[in-house]
């Protein structure tokens, strides 16, 4: 088992919340990946280190439909985000760019910021403090495109 620090947000965490909109002028991911949750989590993108999870309630990613929001999370390292529940546009970029996002219904109450918990994206399942919650599994195609980090990459490989 390989445990994660888990980074944990209220419900509807907006594309705004996670990169706000005057950083989508800097030129590259790398440069905006600094100010990412600036104003929910002053030191967020400082101290999230590759393998984090992000953990949050009801309607992850909802507002504008900037591909950045997912793209930050994943220049950090986040090894995936996991909530309740997903604004729609949020979970397909965050397939399209390779970011691991899942659905896990019972998991928000269990979690602390900064505690920690094991994701087995494979069987679908979180556990914490040796409580195992099912999860959403995501369907082999949606796999297939995470592992070869996006949708253009898993493209590319088709030829």
């Amino acid at each position: 088992m390989s445990e994660s620090r888990v980074w944990r947000f209220h419900s509807d965490v907006d594309t705004d919340q996670i990169i706000a909109s005057q950083y989508l002028l800097l030129p590259t991911i790398e440069e905006m990946k600094g100010h990412t949750f600036e104003t929910l989590s002053a030191d967020f993108a400082k101290e999230a280190r590759p393998g984090d999870l992000v953990v949050a309630d009801e309607n992850f990613g909802c507002g504008s439909s900037r591909e950045q929001a997912p793209s930050v999370l994943k220049a950090l390292g986040i090894k995936a985000v996991i909530a309740k529940s997903f604004a729609r546009i949020f979970y397909r970029n965050s397939i399209n760019i390779g970011l691991p996002v899942v659905v896990c219904k019972d998991l928000y109450d269990h979690v602390e910021d900064g505690g920690k918990a094991d994701l087995d994206l494979s069987a679908g399942t979180v556990t914490v403090d040796g409580q195992t919650f099912s999860c959403t599994k995501l369907p082999e195609y949606m796999q297939n495109i995470l592992n070869a980090g996006g949708l253009i990459a898993f493209l590319n490989k088709e030829d």
